[in-house]
């Protein structure tokens, strides 16, 4: 097997369907097929071998797209990298998974430092001028259009996809042929995905969500990508009309800026499929999004460790709320600290089972047995099971707050606050207390000319939920850190925590007059 395979079914069964348009021009997948095996070939010229990393440091573009296929074609590992890192950052990965040929672009090869990694051999430019370094482009002029992916067995390495290192340095996890090719055809399956439709692609391809539940889905059901270099609304509803897209695949974040568009500036006629991962998405918003356009956004809940897709809501019988139940083949439990399984209505850790999870961190094996136990992969998220056999996230292991012994989950208060109609995002994190070990905090984002005081949200607070899941510290900010699929970094609130006085400073000096006067009445810190 090899995942490389499905372009090559695409260019045998519809040589001259569209396979890939970016940017107005369009590639056929008898067009792309031929790319993918000029930059296989050209790998292997440059003495890439079976097992070799070659690392993607791109943007959405075409490139990314015949890169990694290209390396999967000859048995080479590819190593996606996120374009938000920066060189020191850069420099940890590409040492780490010892890669050989680094592909990016003229502007990200800044952050590129070559004379500090020891196993890069080459470094090839795409997209753009060259100059003295290699492109990529020439490589692949030079190459043969004739290439066959070679026989892999299910178990060896395809992809190396580092996790966003919110408790650390980044790992590498590592996604075999069998887990992706698994994946791929869970989601085909789930979605309902055929030939006839055209898939809408602005989420990172470094990231597992686009590179997996996207691209590689796409092609395997010989549908077509409209890929986008990003998401800019005003460019994403002109595709959406333009190109007649069928399936919309977003994190909540997207939804929400969407739904603050007056109706009239979006078409989703042709759209006939939603659906929402990477972090948890309120009620609210799919019943606002249902009553607007008349389609549920389904849900899916997975890592990057489980390539990523592990539980599905849903192709039979959609719940509001829930994550859904495991994808075929995948097995689910909630248990507790000491591994049993525990009962319906219960809050556990979630573990998955199945031939999605990977084969562990790159050269990581200690913190590789922490999180596979006897077949089991341990996510660290907290969630039920309810009779039926539906999972519900409740929070993250590490996010959850101690208030006094008493447990908060964050996600819990987060919903609460995003029902408020001042409300457009939330984050809920806890910080250190020295009298009840830790106490709650909301960083609140408001929407576009609403206002918001500190006691009136705390009011709200108490108004429907116990007493100490209530926040005692209330930060109004412009922005919430986020990773590049939209979920809030909370460890980087968590660190920012020390300094509020400057963001509320910050904030107040772009409030109307009447709003800066009502804040600074209302501290962050309340009494109880």
């Amino acid at each position: 097997m090899n995942i490389a395979e499905h372009i090559e079914r695409g260019a045998k069964f519809f040589p001259h369907k569209a396979a890939l348009i970016f940017e107005g021009k369009s590639f056929t997948y008898k067009q792309l097929n031929e790319l993918v095996n000029r930059a296989a070939n050209g790998l292997q010229g440059l003495g890439v071998k079976r097992g070799d990393r070659v690392a993607l440091f791109l943007p959405n573009i075409p490139e990314f797209v015949i890169s990694y296929l290209g390396i999967l074609k000859i048995g080479a590992i590819a190593v996606s990298i996120s374009v938000m890192l920066k060189c020191d950052e850069v420099r940890l990965i590409l040492n780490d998974c010892e890669a050989k040929v680094v592909i990016t672009t003229e502007s990200l090869s800044r952050q590129v430092p070559d004379a500090e990694l020891a196993y890069l051999e080459h470094l090839l430019i795409a997209e753009s001028e060259a100059n003295k370094r290699s492109s990529l482009e020439e490589m692949m002029a030079n190459a043969s259009p004739e290439a066959r992916a070679i026989k892999m067995d299910r178990h060896e390495p395809a992809a190396i996809l580092y996790t966003s290192g919110t408790t650390g340095f980044p790992k590498g996890a590592t996604l075999s042929h069998g887990n992706v090719i698994s994946n791929i055809y869970a989601k085909n399956r789930c979605c309902k995905m055929q030939p006839e439709d055209r898939l809408l692609l602005y989420l990172p391809l470094f990231h597992c969500f686009g590179q997996n539940a996207i691209l590689n889905s796409a092609f395997n059901a010989c549908a077509t990508i409209v890929l986008q270099r990003r998401f800019v609304p005003a460019e994403i509803l002109s595709a959406i009309a333009r190109e007649r897209i069928t399936m919309f695949f977003g994190v909540p974040t997207v939804f929400i800026k969407l739904l603050e568009l007056h109706p009239s500036e979006c078409d989703f006629s042709s759209v006939r499929y939603y659906f929402s991962a990477s972090a948890p998405m309120s009620a609210e918003i799919v019943q606002q999004w249902q009553s607007l356009h008349h389609l549920v956004i389904h849900e899916g809940y997975g890592l990057t460790e489980t390539s990523p897709f592990a539980c599905y809501n849903h192709e039979l019988k959609y719940k509001f709320g829930s994550i859904g139940m495991p994808i075929e083949n995948v097995e689910m439990q909630a248990i507790d600290r000491d591994g049993k399984e525990v009962a319906p209505g219960v809050v556990g850790e979630l573990v998955i089972r199945g031939p999605n999870v990977m084969l562990g961190y790159w050269n990581r094996p200690v913190e590789t047995a922490q999180v596979l136990k006897n077949g089991w992969f341990h996510t660290g998220d907290l969630g039920w099971m309810d009779d039926d056999g539906y999972f519900y996230i409740v929070d993250r292991l590490k996010d959850m707050i101690n208030v006094s012994g008493f447990k908060v989950y964050p996600n819990e208060v987060e919903r609460v606050l995003a029902t408020h109609p001042a409300v457009a995002e939330v984050a809920v994190y806890g910080v250190p207390d020295p009298v009840k070990g830790e106490i709650v905090k909301a960083n609140i984002l408001l929407k576009s000319g609403q206002w918001l005081v500190a006691e009136d949200a705390i009011a709200f607070c108490s108004e429907r939920i116990a007493a100490y899941k209530v926040p005692h510290l209330i930060q109004f900010v412009d922005s919430l850190p986020k990773n590049a699929t939209g979920k809030v970094l909370k460890r980087l609130l968590r660190q920012s925590h020390t300094q509020p006085s400057q963001h509320l400073v910050q904030k107040v000096k772009t409030l109307p007059v009447f709003e800066a006067a009502s804040l600074l009445q209302a501290p962050l810190l309340t009494s109880e």
